[in-house]
């Protein structure tokens, strides 16, 4: 609506823009968490199945541990933690599985 509609100034929004860029760092890497954590469980799955050579399986279990530690590292310098990255979904429970 324009102030000519409600007969009132527009109301303006103070954007923290700090702010609104942390946020979003924090989406960013609670998806990347998220596709992380289902890449991880879909390796465990193949390694279970025993259809993957011993070079496979410790390819797999480097990349997850690389892919881990750069997890920590990027959120260590965005000043957070990987249990901050666990969205709220109220009544269907939280995003990502409680380790």
């Amino acid at each position: 609506m324009t102030r000519a509609e409600t007969g009132r100034p527009l109301e303006r929004f103070d954007i923290d823009r700090d702010q609104m860029g942390r946020d979003l760092v924090s989406l960013v890497l609670t998806v990347v968490e998220l596709l992380r954590q289902l890449m991880e469980r879909q390796a465990i799955r193949r390694v279970e199945q025993g259809d993957l050579s011993d070079e496979q399986v410790e390819r797999i279990g480097e990349t997850l541990m690389c892919l881990e530690e750069r997890m920590t590292e990027l959120c260590d310098q965005h000043g957070l933690r990987l249990e901050d990255l666990n969205l709220d979904l109220g009544p269907l429970g939280s995003l990502l599985p409680r380790d």
